[in-house]
């Protein structure tokens, strides 16, 4: 997983479209993306037959109207949220506020989950009316591929909307347990640009020269004869 405050390296580098498509939650977005346009491009295209008695068009699915539109509906705005959020993986290693940052994975975490929901129910209610279709409605199997190419790949979108959430809280643990280390803190003793000085607590007395200079250490022990030191004559 990629460094940095969640998931993502110090704010304010360049783009890179290389790094970026090699990231995993990334390439989940364009494949959810491409699996909506399959699912919602099958539906508009093939998805609605002509009566013949009635002269008028009905859904494959059962005659259902409503299945119809819940496959289109939610294959646009799986389509567009795609869109979204692969202009927000861009744009996410700008953002220099870990709490903004925090904001976004916490939105990709809810908004992934909740689309792995409604594909879950867009394919069960899909493959529900299929089964329960009638044969003289589609006397000629004309279209069933369409038909079938919806629900399968309503299936495969739970799958990557899934994987989209479960990448993005491994996003959000790393970014939480990074968040404190994320502000390029430094502590001024680890700095090697620094000479190292020891500690030396200070005198709590008054200054022994009374005139505010600098404290001096007494003279070590071991010199043999302390400095300043003159020796007098008896």
């Amino acid at each position: 997983m990629e460094g940095g405050a969640y998931g993502a390296g110090k704010a304010g580098g360049a783009f890179d479209l290389h790094t970026l498509i090699r990231q995993p939650h990334t390439l989940l977005r364009v494949v959810s993306w491409v699996f909506s346009i399959v699912v919602f491009g099958s539906i508009v295209n093939e998805g609605y037959l002509n009566s013949v008695s009635k002269g008028e068009e009905f859904c494959i699915y059962n005659r259902n109207p409503s299945a119809c539109r819940y496959g289109v509906t939610v294959g646009v705005l799986a389509f567009l949220t795609c869109m979204f959020y692969l202009a927000l993986d861009v744009y996410f290693p700008q953002i220099s506020s870990v709490k903004d940052r925090k904001k976004a994975v916490l939105s990709d975490i809810g908004v992934s989950v909740l689309w792995a929901f409604l594909w879950f129910v867009g394919f069960c209610y899909l493959a529900n009316q299929w089964q329960v279709s009638k044969p003289e409605d589609n006397p000629l199997n004309e279209r069933t591929d369409a038909a079938r190419a919806a629900i399968a790949f309503s299936f495969f979108s739970i799958i990557t909307w899934a994987g989209q959430a479960f990448l993005a809280f491994k996003r959000y643990k790393i970014g939480a347990d990074s968040a404190l280390f994320s502000q390029d803190y430094m502590d001024p003793s680890q700095d090697s640009g620094v000479p190292y000085a020891p500690y030396v607590e200070p005198s709590a007395g008054p200054d022994p020269a009374g005139m505010g200079g600098t404290y001096q250490q007494p003279a070590s022990v071991f010199d043999p004869e302390p400095q300043g030191y003159q020796s007098q004559g008896y």
